[in-house]
């Protein structure tokens, strides 16, 4: 047993996300701003104010050498909303991870990943641990992991899931918030490969039928040619928060019209929209969406559904992807819980078909993003979000610095494997 990797204590560490939680419920019945504050009483439970500062916890798994690896807790930003983890409240959590995870993390052996974490994330009184935790501690056995073999965490996936070492960088996609103008240009001025989101989650900014909205999207269009580098063409995404369905109507064939109307618009670029409605359920958002999709389909737009309300689970991804309910699946990875399991989803989606879009919260950390970094381009996903926080450069210089900083270790690796099997084969 010395001779194991194993964890030989935990160390806690209470920190901040990157932007703030927002009672969806609330800024969807109308909440008025009032500076960057919402005004009025929450609605979801835990909220003790419509817009909160986001917190993180992080975990400290310390190994036999003394060298210590870090995961962080945290919740996303609409905590609460479409069936996700209650408000990630910091003083329960610590409570729940001292009582019933670090008697399971003390002495695993971490040189395993996907065992550890069958371990040490296996249910607690017959449910699984909160999704925070699950996120946190599987980024910190993925560290320990990388550590005890000396790679990178994206090397350490690509061996547990038998892929092979990736060569290409995954599409980076950024969020403007409500910082609309001055963030699209840096956006676009910084040629991103998908922009903007948009933050569309109120019937103020969606308008009336959608017009507000309309003349956004052409607007995006149109600052992209007038400020962007010759040629460039990135996606637009935009996330409504359900606003075609509870604006337009429910109607599939409704949302789909809107829908190709909006690609109309915009026809040199892919259009890209997250949450067109909200169905009210997994069964009935799997239904209603993949009507909206097989629509969309026949008519040969440009266009693409996202899903991500109403798709939290790993068992919800691999519905969503089955019944062709969507183009594309947002893998939201704090709702996701182990990171493994985002891993796992990315590779449903392709296997079916579907776009993986590794994508998470602005309220996440720059531990977690870096790590996200690894999974997606371990399994070449589609697509991942420039995390965290809302301030546009800073997410991109996280996760791309960290994708360009992998790209390369993976290139030398493979440099200097091909002149050692030259020298061996000269021999």
């Amino acid at each position: 047993m010395e001779n194991l990797p194993t964890v030989k204590d935990v160390i806690l560490s209470p920190g901040n996300g990157s932007f703030f939680y927002d009672d969806q419920a609330a800024i969807r019945a109308g909440a008025a701003q009032d500076g960057f504050r919402y005004l009025g009483a929450p609605l979801t439970p835990g909220f003790t104010a419509i817009r909160m500062p986001s917190r993180s916890l992080s975990i400290g798994l310390v190994l036999p050498d003394d060298v210590i690896v870090w995961g962080d807790m945290m919740s996303v930003q609409y905590s609460g909303a479409a069936g996700r983890d209650p408000l990630f409240q910091i003083d329960a959590i610590e409570a729940f991870t001292r009582s019933a995870v670090i008697p399971r993390l003390l002495a695993v052996d971490v040189s395993n990943f996907l065992t550890a974490c069958d371990q040490v994330l296996a249910y607690h009184q017959n449910k699984r641990f909160p999704l925070a935790v699950e996120y946190g501690v599987s980024q910190a056995l993925l560290r320990a992991a990388a550590h005890v073999a000396r790679t990178t965490l994206a090397e350490v996936i690509c061996s547990e899931f038998a892929l092979p070492l990736p060569e290409r960088p995954v599409p980076i996609f950024a969020q403007s918030g409500d910082s609309r103008g001055i963030n699209i240009d840096k956006m676009i001025l910084k040629s991103v490969d998908v922009l903007p989101h948009g933050l569309i989650n109120s019937r103020e900014k969606f308008g009336p039928s959608g017009e507000r909205f309309r003349e956004f999207v052409k607007w995006v269009a149109r600052r992209t040619t007038e400020i962007g580098e010759p040629g460039y063409r990135p996606i637009l995404h935009f996330d409504v928060y359900g606003w075609i369905g509870l604006e337009i109507g429910m109607e599939p064939e409704k949302i789909a019209d809107f829908i190709a109307r909006l690609a109309e618009d915009v026809p040199d670029y892919r259009l890209h929209i997250e949450c067109p409605a909200d169905f009210g359920s997994t069964k009935a958002q799997l239904d209603g969406y993949a009507r909206v999709v097989a629509l969309l389909d026949a008519r040969g737009t440009n266009a693409r559904i996202v899903v991500d309300e109403r798709c939290n689970t790993l068992d919800d991804v691999r519905l969503f992807a089955e019944a062709k309910a969507a183009h594309l699946a947002q893998i939201k990875m704090p709702d996701i819980g182990s990171i493994a399991d985002t891993a796992r989803a990315v590779l449903i989606c392709k296997e079916n078909g579907v776009g993986a879009y590794v994508g998470g919260s602005c309220a996440e950390t720059d531990l977690s993003a870096r790590a996200a970094v690894n999974i997606a381009v371990a399994t070449q996903a589609d697509m991942m979000l420039a995390k965290p926080g809302m301030g546009v450069d800073e997410g991109i210089s996280i996760v791309g610095n960290e994708q360009n900083r992998l790209l390369a270790i993976l290139d030398y690796r493979r440099s200097r494997n091909s002149i050692q099997n030259v020298k061996a084969a000269s021999a």
